[in-house]
């Protein structure tokens, strides 16, 4: 109770020239913390763990990855020919022939409504192997990281999160800039000897300013991925010209319905892609394997996969999604000729293309290998810190039968944070939305109602 005496009556906002805009940025950060922090210490966790997907795999599917090369490799329409043996109702979707010798080749199927690979020795034609795609584990830890595996609610609640999370560390910056002619200690550096609320406090403050420059870099390279504000960026991008451009096409650009992404995993940048369309007069589809050499030939990053086409007019769709953004490929050819009819790659990417090809990789942590992985690992670490020592602190502080919520102040004559929050609702229309709400309910319902003020208030 001494301390939490102490914290109510030791105003630090009256010693600010501005207490009214302190008051209020204190009050919207400590809601959006008390609200959204669950969600990212979720999705930090669940990062953490994404990150090592390469090194994660290999430990738990090593029988399926690994083989021994030999000096002969079979074919890519025998091994399509023994799959379909084995699982004679499927279909045939894709194939990967494996990026280095010693890696087995994936043909990917459909069956009784589910998605498998078949894992195959390309050197003796023989299956090793399958796993349904809904099992594995990082497709599991990719869609709570995703989704919350919550489908559309669940991407939205992410996107929401993660736009907030924005909110926290502008707020956040604002209450941690140093006002007065402040010692390292408290500012850049925790102390620990000044009793438990400073030493949280400090565990909170100071570790988010190291790690805020990260955190927004993670939050905007991980938001092409999101459904809503992902989707209109994505549009945006594509309609204003830093899309695909005209000349990838060998001739007219197709006047398509069908976007690659509807057929075919391929990088962000070639998800809105048209598909064109073969040629069908008088030709025989050409096989798997004399389409490897066209990827071949083109020098196509070898983590390629091959999407088989099913209809008359479909193409094979080639694409590469390597650990580098410079390695990015997406090709479609004609399935009788062979003739390239796109060839789309990094240096084909408009500004915003190669901004986000790049900047997913390093989500990913690929893009620089290890040192990627264990900076973004030091920044997942981080926010799950912050917002543990958060909740601590308010636990800590927090009054008796109260919620504990910084008190608004009675009167606001500053324009800059709103203005500042406009601004994030356009950049982020889920917080735009979310903001009317809590505005709705803080300054009509909880300010009116006296018993739920006194329980939320400070």
């Amino acid at each position: 109770m001494k301390l939490v005496k102490k914290f109510n009556t030791t105003n630090e906002t009256e010693k600010k020239p501005d207490s009214a805009l302190y008051r209020t940025i204190w009050r919207w950060h400590f809601y959006a913390g008390i609200i959204f922090a669950p969600f990212l210490v979720i999705l930090a966790v669940t990062g953490s763990v994404y990150l090592f997907k390469p090194q994660i795999e290999q430990v738990l599917y090593k029988e399926y990855f690994e083989v021994t090369p030999q000096e002969t490799r079979g074919s890519a329409t025998q091994q399509l020919e023994v799959v379909k043996r084995l699982y004679p109702n499927a279909v045939v979707t894709k194939y990967s022939p494996g990026e280095n010798p010693s890696r087995s080749s994936e043909v990917g199927i459909t069956s009784n409504g589910k998605s498998l690979t078949v894992f195959m020795d390309p050197y003796t034609g023989k299956s090793i192997g399958s796993l349904d795609n809904d099992d594995r584990v990082m497709n599991k830890i990719e869609e709570i990281h995703g989704e919350l595996m919550a489908g559309t609610l669940g991407d939205r609640i992410v996107e929401l999160a993660a736009s907030w999370a924005i909110v926290l560390v502008v707020t956040g910056a604002f209450l941690w800039f140093p006002r007065t002619k402040e010692k390292v200690l408290g500012v850049f550096i925790p102390r620990f000897t000044k009793g438990k609320s400073i030493m949280l406090r400090d565990l909170h403050a100071v570790p988010a300013f190291w790690i805020s420059a990260g955190m927004v870099v993670l939050i905007m390279t991980g938001l092409p991925w999101s459904g809503f504000w992902g989707s209109n960026f994505q549009t945006i991008a594509t309609n204003s010209g830093a899309g695909y451009p005209p000349s990838i096409w060998a001739g007219s650009a197709p006047a398509s319905t069908v976007q690659t992404k509807d057929i075919a995993d391929v990088p962000w940048a070639a998800e809105t892609l048209d598909v064109p369309k073969s040629d069908i007069q008088g030709f025989i589809p050409m096989s798997v394997d004399e389409i490897m050499k066209v990827a071949d030939r083109e020098g196509v990053h070898p983590s390629y996969t091959i999407r088989i086409p099913s209809e008359k007019e479909g193409v094979y769709t080639i694409s590469a999604y390597p650990p580098k953004a410079q390695d990015e490929i997406t090709m479609h050819v004609d399935q009788y000729s062979g003739a390239v009819l796109t060839d789309y790659r990094y240096d084909n990417y408009g500004f915003v293309g190669k901004m986000v090809a790049m900047g997913i990789t390093l989500h990913k942590g690929t893009q620089f290998g290890f040192i990627n992985q264990l900076f973004s690992l030091f920044i997942c670490l981080g926010i799950i810190l912050v917002a543990i020592s958060g909740f601590a602190l308010w636990l800590i502080r927090k009054p008796t039968k109260k919620m504990g919520a910084p008190k608004g102040p009675r009167t606001f004559k500053k324009k800059t944070f709103f203005t500042i929050l406009v601004a994030l609702g356009v950049l982020f229309p889920l917080v735009g939305l979310s903001l009317i709400v809590v505005w709705i309910v803080d300054w009509i319902i909880i300010q009116r109602i006296p018993a739920v003020k006194r329980f939320l208030n400070a």
